[in-house]
């Protein structure tokens, strides 16, 4: 709304959840931020039935009143909605307080208890101990005792809050509504602890239901002789069925769809954001964050696509060299910038604003993976595609919020996911708290997640462009594949290549996007062969290994970047399958099988990540395979001991292609023995992943 990219000020959100899922720290986390922002058109309904799965979500305390503390304490408009209209006559004779003062003493475990018990005991133990409240209640029988509604079950006391929700200026609302769990299932579901694992009502129990829906007149008993529950069917022209029909209608049609309109068409960004990243970086080091800053930045300054970027930084751009943008874009903020930044005077200042195009929630992954997921899902909620990159330090993103992350996936979210500092040795001095090992296993898992480890520039430039076509083909969001990207990017300074060509002089760009192309075809000596597979900041001690064998052993090995295993394992998958289909067609190949069939010799495979990360297509290689990775946990250090302690140095990698080359009989153990010497490596002691 107030970067002018949409009208949003019809819309309405509505949140409903328990009050035993409040205890979860998502739920109430953040709920400052919505007071902060004024966000009056969000409404949150907490149904306070005081129960959770197991038992009372406050059996000795009171769980609507805590709430009620907790919202108005950040700011939020608070609508309890706790007695039904059975009540209204009782409290306008409640002149002196007693009945309001017994509502206010009695904790939520009675509460529970008078749910499921007989109006005589209602009568007898909360009415009863004071005369007061006795003679109040007297001209009431059992049966009306029994049947005093809670609020969350009178419909026009819900209909009035929603209401006063619905017209309230300024700051989001809760509605706290008390009720019965299993309210109208009967005795045995009412209240009790055990209904969320009552999985069938008995033919007794479902004529109970009938009668407390009033339905007699509709299902005689002759109707549950069968066993099995009869169905309600409303005559065509009733008014029942009028209504629910005009509201399926409403709701277009009788089943859920999700229907993606274009309502505001996206427009691809020119190719040339992504051309100055194929002619790599000349002279100078940079890292792939360095890089993907500028890329970011050339997509947020596109005429085109420009204001559709969506940047999100959990409290460290100047981490990732991204505070230059600052003033350039600007950081949201609902207030704007009513004070002078301290650094006002740089070039480089912190700026906010009421357009601002950056969002920075602070210290909160689970904040910016929101922002994320609103923005992701943009296409089809509102029909106004947005791409949203959200950068954070890759330890703390799956691992600290993979929930959130699925529950994206789930609602088909498509943008990127930046996983910055990335690897095991990369994060020089942080140690076990930071280094990242293990991101790439566990962005793997989620199904509809595409998982790259790029080491260069042009990679990472081919990725997020093939990305962006795939969720908007021709800026059309409903051709669109429901996918989300996890790139890692280094800290690690090293110079950018131009993009290669293979030997038949083709561009590897299809290469880069299936995971994997041949990097450096290695030495043309006449000696032994091996290849050597690199990922991300693997790539440098790859290349000091590819010297050494030379140099030392006579060994000519070829560079391959494997850029996704993940996408490598997925499409392997995939050709299984059809080749088990179709038994009797000339079999298919898989793409890592197809490439490394290119190569010669041994297959060394190289990581900044675990051993299992290109494990993942070990099985699909045409030769002898073996993976170098960082199992284990993080340790402080300078990155050269890190990777000696990990065993992903190139003294390593050089010991990894010497032992597969004899093992297949093409060198003697000597040279194994030369190399052990020359590098000084230990023979003994703990190995890195026992931790």
């Amino acid at each position: 709304q107030n970067r002018r990219i949409d009208d949003a000020l019809s819309s309405r959100v509505w949140g409903f959840v328990g009050d035993g899922e409040i205890d979860e720290p998502e739920t109430l986390g953040a709920i400052s931020l919505a007071a902060r922002e004024k966000l009056d058109n969000l409404t949150w309904v907490v149904n306070c039935n005081l129960q959770r799965l197991d038992g009372p979500v406050r059996g000795n305390g009171k769980v609507i009143q805590e709430l009620e503390a907790i919202f108005r304490g950040n700011g939020w408009n608070v609508i309890k909605v706790i007695w039904g209209g059975g009540w209204d006559e009782l409290l306008e004779k409640d002149v002196d307080g007693v009945l309001l003062n017994k509502m206010n003493s009695t904790i939520d475990g009675e509460f529970q208890q008078y749910a499921i018990e007989s109006g005589s005991f209602i009568r007898e133990h909360f009415f009863g101990p004071d005369s007061r409240l006795r003679a109040m209640v007297e001209h009431l029988s059992d049966s009306e005792l029994q049947n005093l509604p809670r609020g969350g079950h009178d419909y026009q006391k819900l209909y009035a809050a929603y209401a006063a929700a619905v017209e309230t200026k300024g700051a989001p609302t809760v509605i706290l509504a008390k009720t019965i769990k299993g309210w109208t299932l009967g005795n045995g579901f009412e209240g009790r602890n055990s209904t969320h694992q009552i999985k069938k009502m008995s033919p007794k129990q479902l004529i109970e239901l009938r009668d407390r829906l009033h339905l007699q007149d509709v299902l005689p008993d002759s109707a549950f002789e069968g066993g099995l529950p009869p169905y309600v069917r409303p005559a065509p022209d009733s008014e029942i069925a009028t209504y629910l029909l005009g509201r399926r209608t409403a709701l277009d049609g009788p089943l859920p769809s999700r229907v993606v309109e274009n309502r505001r068409p996206l427009v691809l960004p020119n190719d040339s954001v992504f051309t100055e990243f194929l002619q790599g970086s000349g002279t100078q080091a940079v890292s792939t964050t360095v890089a993907f800053t500028r890329l970011l930045r050339n997509l947020c300054r596109d005429p085109q696509v420009g204001s559709r970027i969506v940047p999100i930084i959990p409290d460290e751009a100047r981490t990732f060299g991204m505070d230059a943008m600052f003033k350039e874009l600007g950081i949201y903020s609902a207030l704007g910038q009513n004070y002078e930044p301290v650094d006002h005077d740089l070039l480089l200042s912190y700026k906010e604003s009421t357009d601002g195009q950056i969002l920075e929630e602070g210290i909160t992954e689970a904040g910016g993976l929101a922002d994320w997921t609103a923005a992701a899902t943009s296409y089809a909620h509102r029909g106004v595609a947005m791409i949203p990159f959200f950068t954070f330090y890759s330890m703390f993103g799956f691992q600290r919020v993979g929930d959130l992350i699925w529950a994206a996936a789930d609602a088909r979210a498509r943008g990127f996911l930046m996983g910055a500092t990335a690897g095991r040795t990369t994060l020089q001095g942080e140690g076990l708290q930071h280094n990242d090992g293990q991101s790439l296993v566990l962005s793997s898992v989620v199904p509809v997640c595409r998982s790259y480890d790029p080491t260069f520039a042009f990679e990472t430039a081919l990725i997020v462009r093939d990305g962006i076509h795939r969720m908007y083909p021709g800026g059309d969001a409903t051709a669109g594949e429901d996918i989300l990207y996890y790139i890692t990017l280094y800290n690690e300074n090293y110079q950018m290549p131009a993009m290669p060509t293979d030997e038949a002089g083709h561009s590897v760009a299809e290469g880069v996007v299936k995971g994997l192309y041949r990097s450096d075809l290695g030495p043309s000596n006449a000696g032994p062969r091996a290849t050597i597979l690199f990922s991300g900041a693997a790539h440098t001690e790859a290349l000091k290994a590819q010297a050494e064998l030379t140099e030392h052993y006579g060994v000519s090995a070829e560079l391959w970047s494997a850029t996704s295993y993940q996408q490598l394992r997925v499409e392997a998958l995939e050709v299984d399958r059809w080749n088990s289909l179709h038994p009797e067609e000339q079999p298919r190949v898989p793409w890592v099988t197809s490439q490394l069939e290119r190569s010669q010799g041994p297959i060394v495979a190289v990581t900044d990540f675990m051993r299992m990360v290109p494990d993942q297509v070990s099985r699909w290689s045409p030769r002898a395979w073996h993976s170098l990775g960082t199992d284990g946990f993080g340790r402080s250090d300078t990155r050269e001991t890190l990777r000696h302690y990990f065993e992903t140095d190139a003294p390593n990698i050089v010991l990894a292609v010497l032992n597969q080359l004899v093992a297949d009989g093409t060198l003697v153990p000597a040279a194994i023995s030369d190399a052990i010497s020359r590098y000084n490596l230990a023979t003994e002691g703990q190995v890195p992943w026992h931790g």
